[in-house]
């Protein structure tokens, strides 16, 4: 059976730490990426062509099934979200994508268009949202809560029961202490110890 054709949607450094997960995970090839508009003459990424801008995904549509929104979150999802929200209008299919290098428990949700990066860890009775980024070595721990548009960074945690509403950022090394519960749209910052809502 041949290998699905996928697109990559921003092609910064988060494109280039997808395409390294991609590129392990069976099953899928990638067709090529989409810039932002004005870089369409963009040279290729890791060797991979820029078939365009956003304002040719409908065209690329036409002969692309499957998307992944590979644009970087530092603080809110705007661009991911809109990016996300494009993609699902157009009729893409936006697959979970997990390195062959992260453990997620067949006990826990992932849903459509997150990525889960190497070394990263989701654990049984977790839960993450849509389009979310679960980076390089995160741990999500049992029966936590990531909200949809959300990006847990390198070496965040989010312990047993824990939750992280939608929107949010959480930055490198911080600590999400069991069972508490941030609301939507939070910026954390990296190292950060969360204690309380």
């Amino acid at each position: 059976m041949a290998d699905i054709p996928i697109l990559l949607v921003g092609g910064g450094g988060h494109c280039r730490a997808c395409i390294d997960v991609i590129e392990l995970v069976p099953g899928y090839e990638i067709a090529g990426i989409v810039e932002q508009p004005g870089r369409e003459g963009a040279p290729p990424v890791l060797g991979y062509p820029v078939l365009g801008s956003d304002g040719d995904l409908e065209k690329l549509r036409q002969t692309y099934d499957h998307a992944l929104v590979t644009i970087g979150q530092i603080g809110p999802p705007g661009a991911r979200y809109k990016a996300f929200c494009r993609l699902k209008a157009l009729g893409f299919t936006l697959p979970v994508l997990v390195s062959p290098l992260a453990r997620v428990s067949p006990h826990a949700v992932i849903e459509k268009g997150t990525v889960v990066m190497h070394q990263a860890l989701v654990n049984a009775g977790a839960r993450v949202g849509r389009n979310c980024i679960i980076n390089t070595g995160a741990l999500v721990e049992h029966d936590a809560c990531i909200g949809d548009h959300t990006h847990i960074s390198t070496r965040a945690v989010v312990n047993g029961g824990a939750g992280v509403g939608a929107g949010s950022f959480m930055g490198s090394n911080a600590v999400l202490v069991q069972g508490v519960v941030l609301p939507e749209n939070q910026f954390v910052k990296a190292c950060a110890l969360i204690t309380k809502p």
